[in-house]
């Protein structure tokens, strides 16, 4: 699943051609969404805004209507030249956005509903996200809050992947934080103290600031992602990897310098 500096970077290079813009054409191919009537509903609307929650997106239009989307597994944004050739299939497409000699297309995107201004902050899901690791000011004390109301005999690691708690952090870079902070993913929430849980989200957030703004693979340089059996670049110690929580999502973490 695409993370939130995997967003950010989309909604960064959406924004020259979008932003302040009125859609030369707005094209719905995916079949759930042609009766809906979005291009006739948004035709003549300037975007006012692309913006970002965690790992979701919002390209916001005069008149209080909001495109929402989230990638889920499947998803992508792309950004294309007029002409240029699609990397994926032309059915996948689920939205097609064109302005200032480019298509901004959404392929395989599960989650693209358009709502009311009003609604993105009043929908459940929505409004129950947590704060936003990659906000220029993260705010630890909204996320202890929540992480002190969770579960407190679950485990960090898979504490740090519930949106509700903080929004943006997937697999990868719950792993890489871990690391960086030199936190066991397997300790209790209730014996993490508030110095240690904040510590590992402020380990991470630099990196996944910079590879929102460069791209995302620019910035991994992985201490244990994906690196399971293979020596820890900070200890020698052989990184290990299991399931964790109730996705069993894999946790990847060195047994020698996280405790």
């Amino acid at each position: 699943m695409p993370e939130g500096d995997v967003i950010a970077y989309a909604a960064r290079r959406m924004r020259p051609v979008l932003e302040g813009a009125v859609p030369d054409a707005i094209a719905t191919p995916q079949a759930r969404h042609r009766m809906d009537r979005w291009p006739q509903r948004l035709a003549g609307r300037t975007v006012r805004s692309v913006d970002t929650h965690g790992k979701h997106l919002f390209l916001r239009f005069e008149g209080d209507l909001v495109l929402h989307s989230h990638l889920r597994m499947t998803g992508r944004w792309s950004i294309y030249r007029d002409g240029q050739r699609w990397r994926r299939s032309a059915r996948r497409a689920w939205l097609v956005l064109r302005a200032r000699g480019h298509e901004v297309v959404e392929f395989d995107g599960p989650v693209l509903e358009l709502m009311t201004e009003a609604r993105t902050r009043t929908q459940p899901r929505l409004a129950a996200l947590g704060p936003d690791v990659l906000a220029e000011r993260f705010d630890a004390a909204a996320f202890l809050r929540r992480l002190r109301q969770d579960d407190p005999t679950r485990g960090i690691g898979d504490a740090l992947l519930d949106q509700h708690i903080v929004a943006g952090l997937g697999n990868m870079w719950k792993a890489e934080a871990c690391w960086s902070a030199e936190l066991d993913p397997w300790r209790t929430v209730r014996d993490v103290s508030d110095d240690e849980a904040v510590a590992v989200v402020e380990a991470i957030r630099p990196r996944m600031r910079a590879a929102a703004t460069s791209g995302p693979g620019e910035h991994a340089g992985h201490g244990v992602y994906n690196r399971a059996g293979r020596p820890c670049p900070r200890c020698g110690a052989r990184v290990r990897a299991r399931g964790q929580g109730d996705d069993n999502r894999t946790t990847f973490w060195c047994p020698g310098c996280q405790s």
